[in-house]
């Protein structure tokens, strides 16, 4: 999350901007007054009148078209029970998600899913660990779960477990004996393990398991509680999707 540091600078100590006639140009100044060093993932006109969204550090802000407002958290289109903070980001998570090859997940898919979601995991998340005891499940009902390793620095040894099971003669069995509470040892090989964790933190992963389906929209944590839960989400988004698409 962006720091409270640079929101009371956006609020107290940026300097004021002169009326653009290209938004964006003021938009880019805003940013550059407020964190000089920062390079926006995207910046685009957002659906609220007046303001650009902006993805920054994995995080989306608003500021307004001549560079004098920013909003920080997230913006809510009432009508559609929809964030549109949410909408804004998938849309970079889904770029990087396609830029990050199958050979470096850790794939648990039935023969023909009818969904995929792709889950930023964690050896040591007691949530995660529950969500694993469901994969089966999961399969069965028609769900394809990749996961991405993104182990969490307060769990000191979770890099280094992600690496063991990485490096098994058999990943699957591996992973699912580790979240089962077994130690996967010390094995080593080359991994994607650093990678998929600059990753995360690129893309605003804060915590783990993180669920995204294929195109990087977040599915609500809740609807995993089970496979009949989860699948009649990821319906539900498909059918969004599709209306949209529509559009």
């Amino acid at each position: 999350m962006l720091r409270n540091a640079l929101l009371a600078a956006a609020l107290i100590g940026a300097a004021p901007f002169a009326r653009a006639d290209d938004g964006e140009t003021a938009v880019r100044a805003a940013i550059a007054t407020i964190a000089p060093k920062a390079k926006p993932d995207m910046i685009q006109k957002s659906e609220v009148p007046g303001f650009y969204s902006v993805i920054l550090n994995g995080q989306v802000i608003y500021i307004s078209a001549d560079g004098k407002y920013l909003i920080q958290g997230d913006v809510v289109d009432i009508a559609a029970k929809e964030s549109l903070s949410g909408r804004a980001l998938a849309g970079v998570r889904g770029s990087a998600l396609k830029a990050l090859s199958v050979d470096k997940r850790l794939v648990f898919s039935p023969p023909n899913p009818k969904h995929t979601v792709v889950v930023f995991t964690d050896v040591d998340c007691p949530y995660c660990r529950q969500f694993h005891k469901q994969i089966a499940a999961f399969n069965q009902a028609g769900i394809a779960v990749q996961y991405v390793f993104f182990p969490l620095t307060i769990h000191p040894n979770a890099d280094k477990k992600a690496v063991s099971v990485w490096c098994a003669q058999d990943r699957n069995a591996a992973y699912t004996a580790a979240m089962n509470g077994q130690d996967p040892g010390a094995k080593t090989c080359d991994n994607p393990i650093a990678e998929t964790t600059a990753l995360g933190m690129k893309i605003g992963i804060g915590g783990t398991p993180t669920i995204l389906t294929a195109d990087g929209t977040q599915v609500n944590g809740n609807a995993a509680v089970d496979a009949v839960h989860l699948a009649a989400e990821l319906d539900r988004l498909a059918a969004g999707h599709a209306t949209a698409a529509a559009k």
